[in-house]
């Protein structure tokens, strides 16, 4: 599913128009990305926790070369699934499954 189905599908929910409905995605997604990059974690209860995690600097390798790099420390952003969310997943809801 890509946005714009996303947002579709939110509309016919909520019976709003899809301009509206995608007003208020993109304004939710606004306030997470400033929350989360400012350091305050952003928990939905039964969805999941989006939040900010360091990496630490590791050592890589270029795949043309075989050249050993640095990589340097950052922080990423990660998310993490509620219990509602994941129970709905295994319970055999999940139509399609990612192949590897």
């Amino acid at each position: 599913m890509n946005k714009s189905e996303l947002l579709a599908a939110i509309a016919e929910k909520t019976n709003q128009s899809k301009a509206a409905t995608g007003e208020f995605l993109d304004a939710a997604i606004a306030v997470i990305e400033t929350a989360v990059s400012s350091g305050d974690p952003v928990a939905l209860v039964g969805f999941g926790t989006f939040k900010a995690a360091p990496r630490a600097a590791r050592e890589g390798k270029n795949p043309k070369t075989g050249e050993k790099i640095k990589i340097p420390a950052t922080i990423v952003p990660r998310f993490t699934a509620g219990a509602g969310f994941k129970a709905k997943v295994a319970t055999g809801k999940a139509k399609k499954v990612v192949k590897k």
